[in-house]
């Protein structure tokens, strides 16, 4: 990814708009999943962050208003370079069975969740707050990862078949969304790599039960 594409999140203070500036965000953000693996997210500190990019804990600050706020910045670069990888795939072979679709998208998550910095713990959204950091914060409700996954999914694999994201669609496919997270949460914590028999019946969950789903025409 070009680093003046980092994505404008709500978990921002500021967009960054100069190239040296876009860089150092992303520094940050690969200093903050790096730590994740090493230290775990109760652990992640701003300063270690700091020391660990290279930069003044001010710049840290300048983007983020938290450590809770750098996760969720690197949990939507995670899911944009998901989509990007995605797509790129499909690209690659545009008349894919709906089959060879649900592969492509769960093939993609299990070879960052063993391969990307941080993946384990922050992919595509942040752990839940400890009571104490809920008191910090102001009283709104976090937004669902796994509905935002799947309203991206939705969008993807809709253009890619030549089907329109409705309402019925986007249903189907949180369904999806919300079986396979708990699936590969339960095989990748009997594995670290990823329990294959688990991994195996995930992808024949999906067949059965999205299969069918995105195969009209």
């Amino acid at each position: 990814m070009d680093p003046v594409s980092q994505p404008n999140t709500p978990a921002l203070r500021r967009a960054p708009v100069q190239q040296r500036s876009a860089e150092r965000l992303a520094r940050i953000l690969d200093a903050c999943a790096e730590l994740l693996d090493e230290t775990g997210y109760e652990q992640l500190s701003t300063r270690a962050v700091a020391v660990r990019a290279g930069v003044p804990i001010g710049s840290v600050y300048r983007f983020f208003s938290n450590k809770r706020a750098m996760a969720d910045a690197l949990a939507h670069r995670n899911l944009d370079r998901y989509a990007e990888r995605i797509t790129a795939r499909l690209a690659a072979r545009p008349h894919t069975s709906a089959y060879d679709t649900i592969d492509t998208v769960l093939d993609e998550y299990i070879a960052m969740k063993r391969s990307v910095p941080g993946f384990g713990l922050v992919d595509f959204g942040v752990p839940a707050p400890a009571p104490a950091d809920v008191k910090n914060q102001a009283e709104e409700e976090p937004a669902d990862p796994n509905r935002i996954v799947a309203d991206r999914l939705s969008d993807l694999l809709a253009e890619h078949l030549g089907r329109t994201a409705d309402t019925t669609l986007r249903r189907q496919i949180l369904v999806a969304v919300e079986a396979t997270d708990a699936l590969l949460h339960l095989a990748f914590r009997a594995d670290p790599s990823g329990d294959q028999a688990l991994i195996s019946e995930t992808r024949r969950l999906l067949h059965t039960y999205l299969g069918p789903v995105l195969d009209r025409r």
